[in-house]
């Protein structure tokens, strides 16, 4: 099986853990803020820790085989480029937040789509970052950022899943919109690995770019949704814990 498959494969399954889950919002009216807000922090933790140990580790390395003495800054400028990049689609693109509210200019959308939007721009940096890491070679080091993907991915699918019902949308209808917004992540992974197996010297540029776009959602986004409603404590928990499971998937698989 070549590179590009196992990477379009393993982000297509990493998107559709954000389905899997929504599931729980079949069962429950809904999460306690506590529970949910522990679980996001959990996914930030988990994002946090494959940013680290699975892209920007590797990035530096491959830099300097590449360009020896300059692995550090090629990944300090594709970082930089990676966060800047996704903040230029954030102000462009109109979007929203169930808590954070309105984002970009203004639009006639309706708001859902305003929402699927904004979870779209969320999980194109997590699909990318997959496919860069099966674009790398190592095939341990991608599986492990797939598997953290995709745990990250089910809190996110259940808070998308769960106001959509408080906003009247019937239960598989919202746990269908959940699950359509993680298959962007197939996108960003082939366009990931295809990009750094056809052009290998573009490889560090590539897994620091992913970092920077994943380390700007995770600051942006995640902590502050997790903060947003007084449940600070738990949520911090919440990234201790995730950035823990992940640091360990990544020692054991890559």
């Amino acid at each position: 099986m070549s590179l590009i498959t196992m990477g379009i494969i393993a982000s297509t399954l990493a998107g559709m853990a954000t389905g899997v889950g929504a599931l729980p919002a079949f069962f429950f009216k809904n999460v306690p803020d506590k529970l949910l807000n522990t679980m996001l922090g959990g996914a930030a933790g988990v994002m946090l820790a494959a940013t680290s140990f699975s892209l920007i580790v590797p990035g530096i390395e491959y830099g300097n085989q590449t360009w020896p003495g300059y692995g550090v800054y090629i990944v300090v400028f594709g970082m930089l480029f990676g966060a800047g990049f996704l903040d230029r689609v954030d102000k462009w693109l109109p979007h929203e937040h169930f808590v954070l509210g309105h984002e970009g200019p203004s639009s006639s959308l309706k708001r859902i789509w305003l929402f699927i939007i904004a979870i779209t721009i969320h999980n194109f940096p997590e699909g990318l970052a997959v496919g860069v890491g099966f674009g790398s070679g190592d095939i341990g080091a991608g599986t492990s950022l797939a598997i953290g993907i995709g745990l990250q991915n089910m809190p996110e699918g259940l808070a998308v899943a769960m106001p959509l019902i408080g906003l009247g949308y019937g239960r598989w209808r919202a746990i269908g919109i959940a699950a359509l917004t993680g298959l962007v992540e197939p996108i960003g992974g082939f366009l990931g690995v295809a990009a750094v197996t056809v052009f290998n010297s573009i490889l560090p540029f590539g897994l620091a770019f992913a970092a920077g776009a994943m380390l700007f959602v995770i600051s942006d986004e995640i902590i502050p949704e997790t903060h947003s409603k007084g449940k600070s404590r738990p949520a911090t928990f919440g990234v201790m814990i995730g950035f823990v499971i992940m640091m360990a998937l990544d020692n054991l698989l890559g």
